[in-house]
């Protein structure tokens, strides 16, 4: 049985996404508050592999789950898209016409602008997680709540829903990495199948220097996917770019590496794994 720690309560997306990816295999959730507590639960023990969001096709990155990533020491062995649908639920004996809140978490709520801007008597009040809202109305009967969640999870906790499919944006995906302790990276992936690369590297303050990293990897034929700078804290205008690539051939890939690295800085690649 694999142990997966993840951001949010059952019935989150992090809980559908790590089911999606393990499909068919027997698995334990691990819930943690937060991104830095799925971490922590993978330092104390290697065996536990970490799924978390990375960027989501509206609300764009996860910015400081890059660093977290980067400082974990941690290896991303696949990556799992899920499509993001919201529903709104609240207590069986709830209606439209009793319900005044709605929590959810910042990014569900901003999601759902569109709704809830037609439901201004509705207050929004955000909370940690999708699920955990919904579960913490349905444990405290928390009359003229509702939740902004997946519809599982107003399953989950025997919540009504009152309607499917809110969120502004019908194409709305978000994207999560899966990751583990270096040394298990093997066991849970194969590099002869690996297609796609997540990298991150500072460069010299030189006019120039990004462009000839992008030349390299265009002649190699190593296709670009994202790219992500941060600042580098207490350097000023020096950045990290996090950076996904795809390929098709391995030895021109690890090729492509071998030509970087002498003009980048700190180059780190945080993991090699297959394309979902």
């Amino acid at each position: 049985m694999k142990r997966i720690a993840i951001q949010g309560e059952l019935g989150s997306f992090h809980d559908i996404a790590a089911h999606r990816y393990f499909e068919g295999e027997q698995i334990q959730l691990i819930c943690c508050s937060t991104f830095e507590q799925v971490f922590d639960q993978m330092q104390r023990d290697p065996t536990i592999i970490g799924m978390l969001a990375i960027e989501n096709t509206i609300a764009g990155s996860l910015l400081h789950n890059y660093e977290l990533l980067r400082s974990s020491g941690t290896t991303i062995v696949g990556e799992q898209r899920l499509h993001i649908e919201h529903s709104i639920c609240c207590l069986p004996e709830d209606e439209w016409d009793t319900v005044t809140e709605v929590h959810s978490h910042p990014v569900a709520l901003m999601q759902c602008r569109g709704f809830l801007a037609n439901h201004p008597e509705l207050k929004a009040v955000e909370a940690e997680d999708t699920a955990g809202a919904a579960e913490y109305i349905s444990r405290h009967r928390c009359r003229g709540w509702a939740a902004i969640c997946n519809a599982s999870a107003a399953e989950l906790y025997g919540m009504k829903v009152l309607e499917n499919q809110i969120e502004d944006n019908k194409h709305n995906f978000t994207r999560f990495l899966v990751v583990c302790n270096t040394r298990k990276a093997d066991f849970l992936r194969s590099i002869e199948k690996a297609n796609k690369a997540s990298l991150v590297f500072s460069l010299p303050h030189e006019e120039g220097s990004l462009s000839k990293i992008l030349t390299i990897l265009s002649f190699y034929n190593i296709n670009l996917t994202k790219i992500q700078s941060l600042p580098i804290i207490g350097h000023e205008w020096e950045y990290l770019f996090y950076v996904d690539v795809t390929y098709n051939n391995l030895t021109r890939y690890r090729q492509s590496i071998d030509a970087i690295a002498p003009l980048t800085k700190e180059l780190k690649i945080l993991g090699e794994y297959e394309q979902h």
